[in-house]
């Protein structure tokens, strides 16, 4: 396959923040992607110097290794803030929207701003039995859709990049065909009123979240404990290991992914 037929999208990670780790860190994704340039880079969390972070990035953009900047994780205050004191605007802004967490408030502000909304986690791992919810089963049965693909229609007709998350081939078919079909605003209102406005995963805007969340606990501590993956260059955090694979078809979870 072609590169030009690739999109590649990694991140710079909270221990890599500040102008010069960020630097390297763009640097090694380059090496280990084998790639001259990355078509878009994030900055994971807005936690550690992501301003340096970010200025490192604008570089790399100037000088070609990155196609586009953007980040991830960053709520309304976050991303208003960092969108005064920089050059380059970012293209993205990565945040878990789902039918139970649909960030209208905070799509505004980012659509305001000329940043794209994208989802992670658009399903929620299927937290809350968003597969079997009634409402969303009750409209995709009248478009002869899975629950994932109406799941997925209705965030992309809210304007909103999805990343959905799959090892199976058939369910990666299976989320591409939602191009077919459109939902009318009646079903849109339906899904909407699935939201209840809270996260299924971590709050980055909640202090007590945030101060026991032993992820962010050990990057401050600078306690990070890493492992060597698979006889490669490849080191991950014990901490998330058991959410990464690296090229193996069979694994449960999707090569060469890390769950947000």
């Amino acid at each position: 396959m072609a590169r030009d037929q690739l999109f590649l999208t990694t991140k710079v990670w909270i221990s890599n923040g500040g102008y010069e780790k960020a630097k390297a860190s763009i640097e090694e994704s380059l090496r280990k992607l084998k790639s001259d340039y990355i078509d878009l880079m994030l900055i994971h969390q807005p936690f550690n110097d992501y301003y340096g972070t970010y200025r490192a990035m604008e570089e790399a953009y100037r000088e070609g290794k990155l196609r586009a900047i953007g980040v991830s994780n960053f709520y309304p205050d976050r991303l208003v803030d960092l969108c005064q004191f920089v050059e380059i605007t970012h293209a993205v802004n990565q945040v878990g929207t789902h039918p139970f967490l649909q960030q209208g408030a905070a799509h505004e502000i980012i659509k305001k701003y000329g940043v794209q909304h994208e989802s992670w986690g658009p399903f929620a791992e299927g937290k809350k039995g968003m597969f079997s919810n009634p409402v969303i089963q009750e409209i995709g049965g009248k478009y002869g859709k899975s629950a994932a693909q109406t799941i997925l229609r209705f965030l992309i007709q809210s304007d909103v990049v999805v990343i959905p998350k799959s090892t199976h081939q058939a369910r990666m078919a299976e989320n591409f065909d939602v191009f077919d079909f459109s939902l009318s605003e009646a079903d849109m209102e339906a899904i909407r009123g699935l939201d209840e406005g809270t996260s299924a995963f971590l709050s980055h805007q909640d202090p007590a979240q945030l101060n026991s969340s032993p992820l962010c606990t050990e990057e401050r501590n600078g306690r990070m404990d890493y492992v060597q993956l698979g006889g490669s260059d490849i080191r991950a955090s014990r901490l998330c290991v058991g959410c990464m694979s690296f090229g193996d078809p069979a694994s449960k979870m999707h090569a060469w992914t890390l769950d947000p």
